[in-house]
């Protein structure tokens, strides 16, 4: 029997292997990332799926926020939840460890890491215990094949587990039905990051002979549930399939998307999917750019995730179950709209415009079934992490584009609600009474809550400006220009200010500041990185402030130069270049603003610099959280030669190409892109920037 399963293991490992030399993921690398604190995962997915299995190596905290660690021996299990890249851990449920003989070693098992192998669709490991595993996935089911190199097959089902950052205690409640030895069934309410439900069914091939419960772990409401096989079982196959709604929603989801147990078939069908949508875009480059290419157009396809059940249900903010309207029978969460509002969101209007109406649907469905539009969500609860409203540029930018999924009455209301209407973290009242957060009344964050609200106000009023209501565009318009009442002529800098008008003192614009560290004015950033912000939508006047056009240069060229002082990465203060720091957000369009003061020159020496440096093919390569795939898209349009600096108004700032050429397969008709001294080749036609509209980039000749 261990030859057999040896040599079914072997069969299978190489029958994925041949299939992901097809097409474009071949490039695909899902270990870039995954080294360091680009806090991406190695696991199978589908495009914005529900489920995410793979291997966590341990349960907590910020260099596990995804469950895994490249350098990491140790696998606890496999769960089958978690996000890409993000700065927090959350999920990672109902974890499965196979064991081999009568008792597991419930601290985890070891494994070599030239035994560990993964591919779009597919993860395989060979554990030190003797059993082989491997993984793929449907959108909402997982499939394991454990098979055993001598011994007999043993299955721990852990519904303690989960990947946390806030409690030792996560599960709050829970239960499950054992309705044969080879389907179980549950559910559990858990609370870290948000407070959620989950429900889930577990299908085996073979019956289980024996079940032991282990002892609980202290302060634990949850079950870890020991299955032993028959003794001649040395190969088990699992399916776990999850909902947000119901046991019976998941019972469905595994009858309708995963009826058959070849995971061979799953694995095929995955790479299938994924060849569909990485071949939209074809680039001409070196291998090594291709691997990081494609593995980061991968990436921004993992979230934000489809948690609708195969009938269109879905859990939402309110705890109820609501039905979806869209034609597609989607609601989409796990939205890092602090992060991906920035490029993921534009990203995904050149590659996958089909998507976008989906994705608009659910922000909106969100404020109606919520109050206000997503801040940050995840499996379909707020969490309030980070600031600013930053679905409005997300809606209004696929307004511009004619991308909206839902009708322009509800957009309305719901913008109009999310930035007039008080809720946690955007005074609207106090705002107004002073013209930005002053830090002794907005203790944490003043400056940065300041400056995010003007990008959503500009976002809104482009976007009541394109439907023709002139009072409300003139309204954001003017609020949208909030940020200049912290502009301090004596630093030249946006600085902290009190109530009665007095600046912070003392004030240091090197220091980053956040939650962690106040108090301070800035999210994750310093004074000398938020000073951009204001560029993204009002460049001109963050020029007149500084006086010109060669000001702004001269500006641009001390913050490139001035070295960082201690920098600290979770504060996403890495992959830094002077006070540049690429490893978060707040500075990704600013290499960008060389450009517009007239030195294209410089845009795409420091653009070419920082794919160069800070994406690399190999596990460390990625500096800096994903977070959901804005660093990922950063990369890809910025390889392709434009950047949306204002992701709100259909509109890109030319760089320079990273590559030798791209052809995009779009709706209507394939884009040719071709480098340019001047500019950018779009089949044949030169275009000049700075600036550049997405029609002019996208429409046929």
């Amino acid at each position: 029997m261990r030859g057999i399963a040896t040599v079914l293991a072997a069969a299978l490992l190489a029958g994925c292997a041949a299939e992901s030399r097809r097409g474009p993921v071949r490039w695909v690398d899902p270990f870039i990332g995954t080294d360091g604190t680009g806090h991406a995962f190695p696991g199978p997915s589908r495009p914005w799926g529900m489920v995410q299995p793979g291997p966590d190596n341990r349960d907590c905290c910020w260099d596990y926020t995804s469950g895994y660690q490249y350098r990491d021996t140790v696998i606890l299990g496999f769960s089958q939840t978690r996000a890409n890249g993000t700065g927090i851990a959350e999920l990672g449920d109902v974890l499965l460890q196979p064991f081999t003989g009568m008792n597991p070693e419930l601290g985890g098992t070891t494994y070599r890491k030239d035994r560990e192998h993964a591919g779009p669709g597919r993860y395989t490991v060979a554990l030190n215990n003797g059993v082989h595993v491997e993984v793929a996935s449907t959108s909402r089911v997982a499939m394991y094949r454990f098979s055993a190199q001598s011994g007999s097959m043993g299955l721990v089902l852990d519904l303690q587990h989960g990947l946390r950052a806030f409690t030792d205690s996560l599960v709050l409640e829970s239960g499950y039905t054992v309705h044969s030895p080879q389907r179980i069934s549950g559910f559990a309410r858990k609370a870290n990051w948000v407070d959620r439900r989950y429900f889930f069914v577990v299908e085996l091939s073979e019956p289980f002979a024996q079940l032991r419960l282990a002892e609980r772990r202290p302060k634990s409401a949850a079950d870890r549930l020991i299955l032993n096989f028959d003794p001649r079982t040395t190969e088990v196959r699992v399916k776990v399939a999850l909902s947000t709604v119901s046991e019976e929603g998941a019972a469905a989801n595994v009858r309708a998307e995963l009826p058959h147990w070849s995971l061979q078939k799953v694995v095929r069908d995955a790479q299938k999917e994924w060849n569909g949508y990485l071949q939209r875009v074809r680039i001409d480059a070196p291998s090594d750019v291709k691997k990081v290419w494609y593995t980061s157009m991968y990436r921004t396809m993992l979230q934000p995730s489809n948690i609708a059940d195969v009938d269109g249900r879905f859990r939402g903010p309110d705890d109820q179950i609501h039905q979806s309207e869209h034609p597609s029978k989607t609601y989409y969460s796990t939205f890092s709209l602090w992060d991906t509002y920035r490029a993921a969101h534009p990203w995904y209007t050149v590659v996958v415009p089909e998507r976008v109406p989906e994705f608009t649907y659910s922000l909106v469905r969100h404020s109606e079934l919520f109050g206000h539009l997503p801040i940050w969500t995840l499996w379909g609860q707020e969490n309030y992490c980070m600031i600013g409203n930053h679905a409005v540029p997300v809606l209004a930018d696929a307004a511009h584009k004619g991308l909206l999924g839902v009708s322009e009455s509800r957009v309305r209301e719901a913008v109009l609600r999310t930035l007039n209407a008080p809720h946690r973290n955007s005074d609207w009242g106090l705002l107004g009474r002073h013209g930005y957060y002053p830090f002794d009344l907005v203790p944490d964050e003043s400056v940065s809550r300041t400056l995010e609200h003007g990008v959503d106000d500009d976002a809104a009023s482009r976007l009541f400006h394109l439907w023709g209501e002139v009072p409300e565009s003139e309204f954001f318009a003017r609020r949208a220009q909030n940020y200049r009442q912290l502009w301090d002529t004596a630093t030249q800098l946006l600085r902290g200010r009190s109530s009665a008008g007095v600046w912070r003192t003392p004030f240091d614009s090197l220091t980053a500041t956040s939650p962690l560290n106040n108090p301070g004015d800035f999210t994750e950033a310093n004074a000398m990185q938020y000073l951009w912000t204001p560029a993204q939508y009002d460049h001109q006047g963050l020029v007149e402030l500084l006086g010109d056009s060669a000001a702004m240069e001269r500006k641009l060229d001390r913050f490139f130069a001035v070295p960082a002082r201690n920098p600290q990465r979770y504060l996403g203060q890495e992959a830094m270049m002077g006070q540049y720091a690429h490893g978060n957000e707040p500075s990704h369009h600013v290499a960008y603003l060389y450009a517009l003061v007239g030195r294209p020159d410089k845009t795409a020496e420091r653009v070419a610099k920082i794919c160069a440096d800070f994406y690399r093919p190999r596990p460390d390569g990625l500096i800096g959280n994903d977070d959901c795939g804005q660093m990922s898209a950063w990369y890809l349009l910025s390889t392709l030669g434009f950047y949306p600096v204002n992701p709100s108004n259909a509109t890109y700032v030319l760089g320079a190409m990273q590559v030798r050429g791209a052809v995009l397969q779009r709706p209507e008709g394939r884009i040719r892109l071709r480098p340019h001294p001047e500019g950018i080749q779009v089949n044949g036609r030169l275009l000049k920037g700075p600036v550049v509209a997405h029609r002019q980039l996208f429409s046929q000749p």
